[in-house]
């Protein structure tokens, strides 16, 4: 087992890294649009989230770097799918429909992402059902966006105090050089896909937790960063529990962006029904830390603590909802 690196330094290079201040832009786009997590429709999820009958439509939508686009065009397509389903889940959700929007420079270019589309479409079992096309452009881009349903809602909103922060994580893949994207999906068979995604609609709808995220770009600290925002908890993070394959450092893991990758905030009498359910799958889960009342988002290695954000001072996303002042 590799030892842990210096902490303090761990932490500044968390601070530094490009997924989680990336977020912060966000927080102008919402300021401009008037949107927060007061709004209508509340924003800071994965999904927008409209309420229709007895249940919600979920809405999920991602953009994709033209690099990535241009340096690994038919994984950007597998993903243009992948990582709006993982989203849908994320809210305790089952995907429904798939629209896409492309551009390239040429038919040959538009090939290999329209290919991992459709190989991703088939594999995950849902339907593309239209998009956008614009194949004379000067570059390569991606958006892709999924509708969805769920009969009850896994949040950003509903972290509280006392709970416990679970990730669970799929360990069975690499990485997709030289990004920092953790494949485990591409040679997944379809029932495998399928069954995994399913389970985070069970967890919300046996009541096993109420908030949740997808590990995105921003990775672990980032996503739970996020979470906090919107919940208006702090969160501590020990990194000696996180699930983590045995060659990977930490800092790069901590960093990283699953293809199958989850936190969930579980109260504490449910962890262990929560990570079972994933065991069953072979998913790394783990109680990786705690929810308290504040603002902070620190790490810490069972010795010392040290802070990454703190989202009272600093905001991510500009989308907590208002909260009554304490009595």
């Amino acid at each position: 087992m590799s030892a842990l690196p210096d902490l303090a330094v761990l932490a500044a290079a968390l601070r530094a890294g490009r997924g989680l201040t990336a977020k912060a832009d966000i927080g102008s786009v919402t300021e401009r649009l008037g949107l927060s997590g007061a709004s209508a429709v509340p924003v800071g999820d994965d999904c927008a989230a409209i309420p229709d009958g007895d249940g919600w439509l979920l809405f999920a939508i991602e953009g994709f770097m033209n690099e990535f686009v241009a340096g690994d065009p038919w994984f950007a397509g597998w993903c243009g799918v992948m990582v709006n389903l993982s989203d849908i889940a994320a809210m305790g959700g089952r995907p429904l429909a798939i629209v896409d929007a492309i551009w390239a420079n040429g038919e040959d270019k538009a090939k290999p992402v329209l290919q991992g589309l459709a190989d991703a479409s088939a594999r995950f079992g849902v339907p593309i059902v239209g998009g956008h096309s614009n194949i004379r452009t000067d570059r390569g881009q991606l958006s892709v966006a999924v509708l969805g349903r769920a009969k009850r809602l896994l949040t950003s909103f509903d972290a509280k105090p006392g709970d416990h922060l679970v990730a669970a994580i799929d360990l069975r893949g690499r990485y997709r050089e030289p990004f920092s994207n953790w494949e485990a999906a591409t040679d997944a068979p379809a029932d495998r896909l399928r069954g995994d995604l399913e389970l985070l609609p069970r967890i919300a709808e046996a009541g096993l937790s109420r908030a949740a995220k997808d590990i995105s770009q921003g990775g672990i600290v980032g996503t739970a960063a996020m979470l906090a925002e919107c919940s208006g908890v702090a969160i501590t993070i020990d990194v000696t529990a996180v699930p983590k394959p045995a060659a990977v450092p930490l800092e790069r893991w901590l960093t990283s962006f699953p293809s199958f990758g989850y936190l969930l905030a579980v109260a504490p009498a449910d962890i262990e029904a929560v990570t079972a359910l994933y065991a069953e799958r072979d998913i790394a889960a783990a109680d990786i830390g705690l929810i308290a009342a504040g603002s902070r988002v620190a790490i810490t290695d069972g010795r010392a603590t040290e802070a990454i954000w703190d989202h009272a001072h600093q905001p991510l996303l500009g989308c907590a909802a208002p909260r009554e002042a304490a009595a």
